[in-house]
């Protein structure tokens, strides 16, 4: 064998390891951003971004949320906490969204914080801790 023949092989083998190392990584992510966004924390965020009155003045209707998104969350027995990063798709413009939710107990996930940016790029609270909560999150 020559010494370009076992190059070529060596190249092939290095080239094969590294793709399937990368195919590997990319599953992983998918794997990630997937469970995510079909979580029940992403479910009530999305349905708390689709109920606040404050963002649909600003961005309009939502019509759908991105593709990914991204946050934390964290699951210690019947405790949870998580924080989730979604951009809403509204009829007339898009927001970057951000929410936190709690359960205890296990009882259903609650919105603790939410927040998005606004054209001007300033953060608007869309939770008023001195408000009464929404009425369609009832506590178990």
């Amino acid at each position: 064998m020559t010494t370009k023949k076992i190059v070529i092989i060596v190249s092939s083998i290095v080239i094969g390891l590294g793709l399937l190392i990368a195919l590997f990584i990319a599953a992983i992510v998918g794997t990630v951003f997937y469970s995510i966004a079909n979580s029940d924390a992403a479910v009530v965020a999305k349905e708390y971004l689709k109920n606040s009155e404050t963002l649909k003045s600003d961005i309009g209707e939502l019509k759908d949320f991105g593709t990914f998104i991204t946050g934390n969350i964290n699951v210690n027995n019947a405790n949870g906490q998580a924080t989730l990063y979604l951009k809403a798709i509204g009829e007339r413009r898009d927001a970057q969204a951000t929410v936190s939710l709690i359960y205890r107990s296990g009882h259903q996930w609650r919105v603790t914080e939410a927040s998005y940016k606004n054209a001007a790029g300033q953060t608007i609270d869309l939770l008023n801790p001195y408000e009464p909560p929404p009425e369609s999150s009832p506590e178990p």
